[in-house]
């Protein structure tokens, strides 16, 4: 942008703001037409879309001492003739100021980037937010309402990410000269009852009985998605034998997971006269059985 451009600008109306007016007022006034202007709720109107970068243009100088300082400088100087800073007046009426030996532009450039080797247009803030998601939702993925202070707007969290995962929302942070900057997104993931997840598998505990573990059956398992699987447990499974129930996890970068599930062989707390004579009928002919037989050697090791 040309320097005239520049100076031509009068930032404090078009911030609607006075040349008295503090940092405050200032940021004040900045984020209430920002509110007003932005591009998610104007939606695609060219000359509020102009309005709204004219606006961000001009707190980016007036929000900063240095900037709005050389600013009024150096509007001054163009509007008056005369020269900033100890500057002499050159041929044809111009006037070149004492800036190691740069001019108007120059100084323009450093705050609004326009001379080569200089800091370009800044961009707008990034901004973080976080949201809770059910573990359910981690895993299949969702869609949520996001507010950072202008409208809401949905957005699509991945299906696979993890408790603490970061998603980036490219422009949807705060306004800048050069565009705004991104949105950071920090998911939370709520705890599930019955399942837990280890890198894409997910693992859960099925509680079986005596009877079960010892003569083997046939058990519905329930799995994430609602859908109930049979398994076959072997004759004789031992309390935290694992079994993989292969497709039943999480499906994440073309990779599925697996349903790892853990047997916890359950003993009733209380059995009637029926079933304690059964017990013992049961323990009279298995007592050639002893798991710990080799207990005492061991110990011994």
């Amino acid at each position: 942008m040309a320097a005239k451009d520049l100076y031509e600008k009068d930032l404090y109306a078009i911030l609607g703001v006075k040349k008295s007016d503090g940092p405050d007022v200032v940021k004040k006034q900045y984020r209430k037409l920002a509110r007003e202007l932005h591009p998610d709720k104007t939606k695609g109107d060219k000359k509020l879309e102009e309005k709204f970068k004219d606006v961000s243009e001009a707190y980016e100088v007036l929000s900063d001492d240095k900037k709005r300082a050389e600013y009024d400088e150096m509007r001054n100087a163009f509007k008056s003739g005369g020269a900033p800073r100890g500057g002499r007046q050159q041929p044809g009426g111009f006037q070149q100021g004492n800036f190691q030996g740069g001019d108007f532009s120059d100084i323009f450039g450093d705050l609004f980037g326009g001379a080569a080797g200089r800091r370009g247009p800044s961009k707008g803030q990034d901004l973080q937010t976080q949201v809770s998601i059910s573990f359910r939702d981690s895993v299949f993925g969702s869609e949520i309402t996001i507010r950072t202070g202008t409208e809401p707007f949905s957005t699509r969290i991945p299906a696979g990410i993890k408790d603490g995962g970061k998603i980036k929302l490219k422009g949807r942070g705060s306004p800048g000269q050069a565009g705004p900057g991104d949105l950071f997104v920090v998911v939370h993931v709520t705890p599930h009852p019955l399942f837990k997840r280890e890198e894409n598998n997910l693992l859960m505990t099925l509680p079986v009985t005596i009877t079960e573990a010892t003569l083997g059956a046939d058990i519905s398992v329930p799995t994430l998605s609602g859908d109930e699987v049979k398994v076959r447990l072997a004759a004789g499974t031992p309390n935290g034998k694992k079994l993989k129930i292969k497709g039943h996890g999480v499906a994440r970068n073309h990779e599925q997971g697996d349903l790892i599930v853990t047997i916890d062989v359950q003993v009733p707390q209380r059995v009637d006269a029926k079933a304690k004579k059964a017990l013992e009928d049961f323990a009279a002919a298995t007592q050639e059985f002893n798991p710990r037989a080799d207990l005492k050697q061991r110990s011994q090791a």
